[in-house]
Formats: structure tokens, C-alpha cells, sequence
């Protein structure tokens, strides 16, 4: 197919060892048994602010504040797949995870059609179905298709390490990243054989007015 499939990876956990990149490891293992590139970035210790609403990247077509954001946005244009990953916080994703991420995707004017979207969210008990679909949000409000796997991709684990013995999230992991490369492999092809899906001019509603 040419040139290699590439993944980029979010973690939004303080945490370096955390049981995020411990599910991570298990996702790039199967990545690297299938020749796809990827790149894993920690952002949860980083000092990214939030959207201040300000419109200078519909002009730009990049943020305003010229930091790791920006850099993401480079880097998730030549991605095929984006893996977010996010410990629970109060039934929420990370704080800095979700104002990178919405700076990132509301900053970049490229199509992020068909690149393959997938969350990934660990917890001590609680929480994760609801941060799982609040990541879920930004794939499917782009046209992206959203790899799943054979449960919802959680992982449990309360210290740094101990979703080692999650042996059944460490397994959905491994099974969302075969789903993963199995999507983005066949979205290649079909864009090959098939050509892209027609595509409508945008219709915008406005309840107020």
C-alpha cells in the first residue's frame, strides 16, 4: 500500500508510567507487529490553556497561542489513526487533555475525514463510560470513524502500574489496535478502488436566528 500507516497517540496522564501508557504499550506492540508508525506524546503534565474563543485560526489556521498544540496539528495531518487517552477525573477527562484537544481540533481547517479515531480511559472503580464518550465527541463531530473493540476500552487500575493485572483490559487494548489497523488498511484500499464518499455542501442551522 505504499507508504507506511501512521498513528498518533495522546496521553493525557500526568502520569509516565501511568495504567494510560501502560495501555498504550499494549496498542503499540500490535502496531509494531503490523508495520504501522506511531508516536506516543504525554501531554498531562504540560501547561496548555484553553480556547479563549478569540477566532484568529479561522484567519491562521492555527491557534493563537503557538505551542504544543500547533505542533500536534502537524502532526495529526499526516496521521491516518489518533489515539486519546485519558485517566478519569471526577467522571471527566483530564483538564489539560481536553483543552489541547479542543484547541487541536477546532484550530486545524484540514479534512479529518476517515482517519481513525480511538479512546482509551482508565479509572480506579467509576467513570469511564462517561469519559469514554466525551472523547468519542471529537471523532464523530469530523466524520471520523471510531475503532472499538470487544468491550469498552477501559482499563482499571488505581497506583501507576496496576492495570498489569486488568488482564481483560490489557486484551481490549490489544484487540481495539488490530481493529484499529484493520480500519485504517481498509479505508487505504477503499480510497484506492473505490474513491472517497460524495460530499455535500455543508448545511449550517442556527436555532437563534
Amino acid at each position: 500500500m505504499g507508504n507506511k500507516l501512521k498513528v498518533l497517540m495522546l496521553n493525557g496522564s500526568p502520569r509516565e508510567s501511568g495504567n494510560i501508557a501502560l495501555a498504550f504499550r499494549e496498542m503499540e506492540q500490535v502496531f509494531a507487529e503490523n508495520n504501522v508508525e506511531f508516536e506516543s506524546i504525554q501531554l498531562g503534565k504540560m501547561d496548555i490553556r484553553g480556547c479563549i474563543a478569540c477566532e484568529t485560526c479561522r484567519k491562521n489556521h492555527k491557534c493563537v497561542f503557538n505551542d504544543i498544540v500547533n505542533e500536534l496539528a502537524v502532526k495529526f495531518e499526516q496521521a491516518d489513526g489518533l489515539v486519546i487517552g485519558s485517566p478519569v477525573y471526577y467522571g471527566s477527562a483530564n483538564g489539560t487533555l481536553m483543552s489541547a484537544l479542543q484547541r487541536l481540533f477546532y484550530s486545524t481547517s484540514f479534512d479529518k475525514s476517515l482517519k481513525v479515531g480511538a479512546s482509551v480511559v482508565s479509572a480506579r472503580r467509576s467513570g469511564c463510560t462517561a469519559t469514554f464518550d466525551e472523547l468519542n465527541k471529537f471523532f464523530t463531530l469530523c466524520n471520523m470513524p471510531v475503532a472499538t473493540s470487544q468491550y469498552w476500552n477501559n482499563i482499571y487500575g488505581w497506583e501507576p502500574g496496576e492495570g498489569k493485572v486488568d488482564d481483560e483490559g490489557r486484551q481490549v487494548m490489544r484487540v481495539l489496535a488490530r481493529n484499529m489497523v484493520f480500519l485504517m488498511k481498509s479505508i487505504a484500499l477503499g480510497k484506492k478502488e473505490v474513491g472517497l464518499p460524495y460530499e455535500e455542501d455543508r448545511v449550517w442551522t442556527n436555532f437563534t436566528r
